[in-house]
């Protein structure tokens, strides 16, 4: 496997140091399920993809099983699109949504999302009201999802600056939100997503998987 600019999979996986979360971006076909995220996990533990383990934590989210648990990831599809974070140390989490226009977010967030938020959104209209609602539920997701957690966990109790403010967790229900990192990816028009994780400041590094021949 190979980056679109001609890099081994093998030989970045080789070089993830413990300050650093990689980020994959690539193709997603529901038929192929979790087989290219097995060969790239593969490439990061160098065993063969059908020799590894996946495994689903107490709420859901997909770990490799022993000897392979120190090494921590999450993925996130949308369309044709899918993302992968790695890490050691750290439990990523990340969530790609693609864009457009969404003619109940006002109503979604009045519902589910904290009175606070709620009000903010209230204030924009049109593709800003969207923009911003996606930036919002993506980081949701994304820190739900390095909680191990779910939507179930309420998407209330956990409350968010509002765009245009920079992304910022401003509060979490029995945590501390100041532990936590928020990364918003860049991405084409067509997508938003978000990395969050809890601990100290990484570095991210991002590539591109090129299609399989």
């Amino acid at each position: 496997m190979q980056t679109t600019d001609g890099q081994t999979v093998t030989e970045i996986a080789q070089h993830l140091l413990d300050d650093e979360i990689h980020v994959w971006r690539l193709g997603y076909r529901r038929e192929l399920g979790r087989a290219p995220l097995r060969a790239l996990l593969a490439a990061y533990v160098g065993e063969p993809p059908q020799s590894l383990v996946l495994i689903d934590g107490e709420h859901g989210r997909p770990e490799l099983a022993p000897p392979h648990g120190s090494l921590a990831f999450n993925w996130s599809h949308s369309g044709d699109r899918a993302l992968l974070a790695i890490a050691r140390g750290v439990a990523p989490g990340i969530d790609l949504e693609r864009w457009r226009a969404r003619t109940r977010a006002l109503e979604i967030a009045q519902r589910f999302f904290c009175a606070e938020e709620a009000a903010a959104l209230a204030m924009l209209d049109g593709a800003q009201l969207t923009s911003a609602f996606l930036d919002l539920w993506t980081a949701k997701e994304a820190v739900l999802k390095a909680l191990g957690r779910g939507i179930a966990f309420g998407l209330e109790r956990l409350r968010f600056a509002v765009p245009p403010a920079a992304s910022r967790l401003l509060w979490l229900d029995e945590d501390d939100a100041a532990q936590w990192q928020l990364r918003r990816l860049p991405a084409d028009g067509e997508f938003v997503a978000t990395l969050a994780w809890r601990g100290a400041p990484r570095r991210i590094r991002t590539w591109t998987l090129a299609a399989a021949g």
